[in-house]
């Protein structure tokens, strides 16, 4: 029997991240297809001032909105944005292999519900075990020039887990 495609869904910041630092491929190149909740498109698709990744998404021919089959279930997730309690729901709904979610309280509500996780550093990191970056520390940088906020703490222990310091 044949095996499933993996089902990744993906949150908006680490969409904009990794458009801002020029590396939104990589989710194509590690993952192949890749699923956003529609609040999640609008969100990035709203952009503000800057519209950073709008452009990237619209062409990204492997990366589809979707929208939930139950929005109740993601109005339960009330003390998150519409974009992350989306990304929930929809993991949950398509039975996701990975999450790509950033943000801190989002990221309990998935653990909570037994959803497998990782970040916009995660991918980074990913990418550079399968040779598909050399190096994260200066994608880190850049995120951070870009106004992307790190936590000190996890990006001491990606670099740790990439072997670059």
């Amino acid at each position: 029997m044949p095996e499933r495609p993996q089902q990744v869904v993906v949150n908006a910041t680490p969409l904009i991240a990794l458009a801002l630092i020029g590396k939104l491929g990589l989710l194509q190149q590690l993952y192949g297809q890749v699923t956003m909740p529609s609040a999640v498109e609008a969100e990035v698709f709203a952009g503000g001032p800057k519209g950073i990744g709008s452009t990237e998404i619209r062409e990204a021919t492997w990366l589809h909105a979707v929208s939930l089959q139950d929005p109740q279930r993601a109005d339960l997730l009330a003390d998150l944005d519409r974009g992350e309690a989306e990304v929930i729901a929809l993991a949950q709904e398509l039975d996701a292999d990975l999450v790509i979610l950033d943000e801190r309280l989002a990221r309990r509500h998935a653990r909570r519900v037994g959803l497998t996780l990782t970040g916009t550093l995660g991918v980074l990191l990913k990418a550079k075990q399968v040779g598909q970056v050399g190096a994260v520390a200066p994608l880190i940088e850049q995120l951070r020039l870009g106004g992307i906020r790190l936590s000190d703490a996890i990006v001491a222990e990606v670099l740790k887990l990439a072997d670059e310091v």
